[in-house]
């Protein structure tokens, strides 16, 4: 029992970081309540450490609240407290999980599923010297603990057996769910989030994520958690609660996805794919294998390693191009025309081609826009005569690809909300009730559906992205295009001369903890009250706010829909649009900036009115919180938060420009400079360096930074 001198030194210490009285006692309850419980005296030796190091944002972030369950699980960084990813938040889900399923079934099952994760405290949290029950804990354990619970619940567990040496993929999970007919499933898996995160990714019986109003009967038994029950694994083994997945479920999948080729006869195009150290050669490799192509894994990371050791910034997300750049060198040396990755759990692609100019990587809209080409090259077919298919996407993907299905005669829907489990239960609509939005048809009317965080599906069987049909489909189309002297850059390109380019950049805030927490709902809140009337010279000539009930979805359907629907969009004049959210499974609030042009127009140009107009939103958004920060500090990396990023600015550039004025600046004292960044700093930094330096030419410092950069 903890004196109340250590209490009151706690709570000093809350106190001391400025937070609100409401969230310090909060935090300081939940503290009370873990060092009072017998069952947690593993992590005190831990906790006491903290409180000695007067870690104190670390302990009131990782106890202010309990870690939300959003519409599709928990995810966030492992740890210590109920803000964090551990046994209890994990387990607490499961059971939360067991008890709504029981709600829908008198025998549920579950399929479980997990990545390559194993935390090692990369992020020097927690000290080293003393005992920490969660140092090493990998996906695979997490998700053992997870199956326990299912099973003393009554809920029946389908996974791999243990000892083995595979994995399943997030889509590979989504169609197990439906082979097995399970109630539902679970992903132990933080996708593409840092090698320290994990978290909990639930899924329905039709292989997607509940969305509103029905996910809060889900979030409610959460919360109602008061006993999380168990049983021991062999004891679950022998009841027959835990159980081998069926055999045949990955020829199966890997068959379901061959079956999407558009054309089985093209097959030329050599690839280079890397899994990014996570599950992607059990999807994506097989599925290309099988279909035919010659696939050369990138060898430095086609081994399954949670730490991402090769990956620049510890970011195992081909949304980052630098994620890409090992690959694109080995693919450069064999001679192949693709490079494709994956995220850890398999479900985003990232594509680079080779062209005339050298090697090009896409975003994820223009993967997007290549992929619904592809799809429907020739238009929709007479099959499809009596009744188009249906295109779908996210609204702040591209809108590209509404104009480039329109015009090949598709049908498209494209009002969703960010998150596919929309696209997924758009398709349960059609396949259920025979609509959607207005569309009447079937399942199988559903041709592609896209986001702009590269996530493509190509087949209505599975309910979430799926990298591996995404990747034959690009395959096949880069193959028909190198038969013919062209590359997918040139196939780009006359998609735009067609149907007009559009510009699209997304630029995402982190602000962590409590704290940011705060700043990014404070953000939301000002903007509704008080709108901008002008961004970058263009007149906002309409503001949309997603959570009216006079808004495009309508009255509010639970408070899981409030949350989903914290989005606002800004229409501006000249055919350009910004949209702005908080991430719902990171700290960070995403602005989304198009700008569209008509057939003929500079794509190059259009693209740097979209950047400038998403800078200057975020600078504007940032004031309004209090928070300056110079223009040229929007070229540091995203994975920067915006605290690094002001310690950047007053701390450290003016160090650089001293070193470099006098010239003492070098790889090695940059280095040094940077190390407080953690891994690959000088790639985090590079960007806003180069962009002050070329702003600035002339000024003490800037023409031996670019030299030095240069190099």
């Amino acid at each position: 029992m903890p004196s109340s001198d250590f209490l009151e030194r706690v709570h000093a210490g809350f106190v001391g970081t400025g937070a609100e009285l409401e969230l310090v006692e909060r935090s300081l309850s939940f503290f009370e309540q873990w060092i009072n419980d017998a069952d947690k005296s593993e992590y005190m030796a831990q906790l006491y450490d903290q409180v000695e190091r007067c870690q104190w944002d670390a302990l009131l972030d990782a106890f202010y609240q309990v870690i939300p369950f959003g519409t599709g699980g928990r995810r966030g960084a492992v740890g210590i407290g109920p803000n964090r990813i551990n046994n209890d938040t994990i387990r607490s889900s499961v059971q939360g999980h067991a008890q709504h399923l029981l709600s829908l079934s008198s025998s549920p099952s579950v399929v479980i599923a997990w990545d390559v994760r194993q935390f090692m405290d990369s992020r020097g949290v927690y000290n080293s010297e003393l005992p920490n029950p969660l140092l090493g804990m990998t996906s695979r354990d997490f998700a053992e603990a997870a199956a326990t619970v299912y099973a003393a619940n009554g809920v029946r567990v389908y996974m791999l057996e243990r000892g083995s040496d595979r994995w399943i993929s997030t889509p590979e999970l989504s169609f197990a769910i439906r082979f097995c007919r399970a109630t539902g499933g679970l992903n132990v898996s933080a996708s593409h989030n840092h090698p320290d995160d994990n978290g909990a990714k639930i899924y329905n019986s039709c292989g997607g994520q509940e969305v509103p109003p029905v996910d809060e009967q889900l979030v409610k038994a959460v919360e109602k958690v008061e006993k999380i029950e168990d049983m021991a694994w062999q004891e679950a083994i022998e009841t027959g609660m835990i159980c081998d997945l069926p055999s045949g479920l990955h020829e199966a999948y890997v068959s379901l996805n061959v079956s999407v080729s558009r054309e089985p006869s093209s097959r030329s195009a050599r690839v280079l794919f890397t899994p990014l150290h996570g599950t992607g050669d059990s999807n994506v490799g097989d599925v290309l294998r099988a279909a035919g192509f010659h696939v050369d894994l990138e060898p430095t990371q086609s081994n399954p390693d949670g730490a991402f050791p090769t990956v620049p910034f510890a970011a195992p997300n081909p949304e980052v191009v630098q994620s890409m750049h090992r690959a694109i060198s080995t693919a450069q040396k064999l001679g192949s025309d693709l490079v494709m990755a994956c995220d850890p759990d398999a479900d985003r692609l990232g594509l680079a081609a080779r062209t005339n100019q050298g090697w090009r990587s896409f975003t994820g809209n223009e993967i997007a826009t290549l992929v619904v080409h592809a799809m429907l090259r020739g238009g929709v077919g007479a099959a499809h005569a009596d009744r188009p298919p249906i295109v779908i996407r996210t609204e702040v993907t591209s809108s590209v690809v509404s104009r480039l299905a329109k015009a090949r005669g598709a049908r498209v829907v494209d009002h969703l909300l960010v998150g596919f489990k929309y696209i997924g239960e758009a398709i349960r609509h059609l396949d259920e009730l025979g609509s959607f939005a207005g569309l009447d048809g079937c399942a199988e009317d559903f041709l592609v559906g896209v986001e702009e965080s590269h996530g493509v599906l190509v087949t209505p069987h599975i309910r979430d992205k799926d990298a591996a049909g995404a990747a034959l489909i690009l395959a096949e189309l880069a193959s028909i295009e190198k038969e013919a002297g062209r590359d997918l850059y040139m196939t780009l390109c006359n998609i735009w001369n067609e149907v007009g380019p559009t510009a699209n950049t997304l630029t995402s805030t982190v602000m962590r903890g409590a704290a940011g927490r705060a700043l990014i709902d404070s953000i939301q809140a000002s903007l509704r009250a008080n709108p901008p009337a002008k961004i970058g010279g263009r007149e906002v000539i309409e503001f949309i706010d997603h959570q009216s009930p006079e808004g495009p979805h309508g009255p509010i359907k639970s408070g899981t829909d409030m949350a989903s629907r914290n989005v606002l969009a800004l229409e501006l004049a000249g055919g350009a649009r910004l949209i702005v959210r908080p991430s719902g499974t990171e700290p960070k609030t995403k602005v989304y900036a198009e700008v569209s042009g008509s057939p003929g127009d500079d794509s190059d140009r259009l693209t740097v009115e979209a950047k400038g107009l998403a800078d200057e939103f975020v600078l504007e958004m940032l004031g309004r919180v209090g928070i300056e920060l110079p223009p040229w500090s929007l070229s540091l990396s995203e994975l920067l938060s915006v605290e690094k990023k002001q310690e950047f600015v007053a701390v450290t550039m003016p160090r650089i420009l001293e070193k470099a004025s006098s010239d003492n600046l070098n790889f090695g004292s940059l280095e040094k400079e940077l190390s407080y960044l953690g891994r690959d700093a000088l790639g985090l930094v590079s960007g806003g360096l180069k962009r002050w330096a070329t702003e600035n030419i002339g000024s003490a410092g800037s023409a031996e930074l670019i030299e030095l950069l240069d190099k």
